[in-house]
């Protein structure tokens, strides 16, 4: 499968990074095709503005927000990796959804009401944060994060779900604790992409 791996981390180093590249390779010693776009590597651009909604409106998509278009259109399999910041998205990542899964490319309205335009892909969802698991539980963030974004967003351009991970702690992970999350992904990787 061609995969499209959108990551939303600052730091070089840490859990995050770590979840990328176990998955990249698990996904490339499987045979897959792995594409990153790293959104702070990449200094992605992340205000939608309405000169980018004009062009679109008058069909001349900006060349930045076109050719990550390009990357989700050949991706069968899209998974997004970042941590949870104030219960959501990074800016950066925020940005990437409302200027890439634009109407007209991601969606559009019909008679029947939305049309979901990324339909027949896979999307995978992982993300890291610094309260617990427990917590998260127990205020009813975990459901309110996976309704946000797997729901939300996948689900609203017609991306079939295969999972959503949530790893609480990750700060505060030892390297036992980092090793059993990144086993964690390499078996979902596994599941999802291969059946």
């Amino acid at each position: 499968m061609k995969h499209l791996i959108v990551f939303a981390h600052p730091h070089q180093e840490g859990t995050n990074q770590a979840i990328l590249k176990r998955m990249v390779q698990t996904l490339e010693s499987q045979g897959h095709e792995v594409v990153v776009r790293d959104l702070y590597a990449l200094n992605f651009q992340p205000v939608l503005t309405e000169a980018d909604t004009e062009a679109m409106k008058a069909g001349n998509t900006p060349a930045d927000i076109k050719a990550e278009q390009e990357y989700i259109t050949a991706a069968e399999a899209i998974t997004f990796v970042y941590p949870i910041w104030w219960t959501g998205l990074p800016a950066i990542l925020k940005g990437y959804v409302d200027r890439v899964f634009a109407y007209g490319f991601a969606y559009g309205y019909g008679e029947t009401g939305v049309a979901q335009l990324l339909t027949g892909k896979k999307g995978l969802i992982i993300n890291t944060h610094g309260q617990t698991n427990e917590i998260y539980d127990q205020v009813g963030m975990t459901d309110g994060l996976k309704i946000t974004s797997t729901t939300g967003i996948f689900g609203f351009v017609g991306i079939e779900s295969v999972g959503h991970l949530i790893f609480g702690g990750a700060p505060y992970a030892d390297e036992a604790q980092l090793e059993n999350v990144l086993r964690q992904v390499e078996e979902k990787v596994t599941t999802a992409f291969n059946a």
